[in-house]
């Protein structure tokens, strides 16, 4: 594959993303209304809704998400990285603030209410311990100045923050193509949403793509 194709696809992933986060915004917007009877909350007991770690988690975990996911887009774009070095370390330190402190933290309360047992709530607590352990190496890796080393972290952290593209998209095919009973599909895109990209990061860092990221911004 050349550069120009790398680019292109690259491109097209990154307005995917840009899309996806605006539908999540849609999403997030009327839970700030902060009534129990709305999409995922529905889902819940009566006695888990009224539990104020529950809601604290739930309502932290939405909104900090999803700005982490749009604050993510901007640093995966050579130009703007290259072109306003302040503005990609500002929002990166936003970035790793956000799931260390707030994403990462909050989705592991969330996983103990996760509905489908166990399987389902080992399944997102690792993905939040995984998520809070790659936003970490990363950020310690750029304070060592191991470039290299930090792009392949970041690109591991942002996989993670992209599960929840990955687990509405991989219910949906399940669904549509496998006919799955909702259990099946749950249980499956809960590990597939996580696991899957990072096994699609880990193929393209070894094919090389943190080198090409880091020689591009060094032109």
């Amino acid at each position: 594959m050349n550069m120009r194709t790398s680019q292109l696809i690259q491109t097209l992933f990154l307005l995917s993303v840009a899309a996806f986060t605006l539908l999540m915004l849609t999403k997030v917007v009327p839970y700030l209304s902060f009534e129990p009877e709305i999409d995922f909350l529905t889902t819940k007991t009566n006695r888990v809704l009224a539990r104020q770690d529950f809601q604290f988690s739930f309502y932290i975990h939405i909104v900090s998400s999803l700005w982490t996911m749009g604050i993510g887009i901007p640093q995966f774009i050579p130009f703007v990285v290259k072109k306003y070095p302040r503005l990609h370390q500002t929002l990166g330190k936003i970035y790793v603030f956000s799931i260390l402190f707030l994403a990462a933290p909050s989705g592991l309360g969330l996983a103990i209410y996760a509905n489908g047992g166990l399987p389902a709530k080992v399944g997102f607590s690792l993905q939040c311990l995984v998520w809070w352990l790659a936003t970490w190496v990363a950020w310690r890796e750029i304070q060592n100045k191991r470039w290299q080393t930090h792009i392949e972290w970041m690109m591991r952290s942002y996989a993670v923050t992209l599960a929840a593209m990955s687990l509405r998209v991989g219910s949906y095919a399940m669904v549509y193509f496998f006919h799955t009973k909702p259990i099946e599909t749950y249980l499956t895109v809960t590990w597939l949403s996580w696991v899957g990209n990072l096994v699609i990061v880990e193929g393209l860092i070894y094919a090389g793509m943190s080198e090409r990221l880091l020689k591009m911004l060094k032109k």
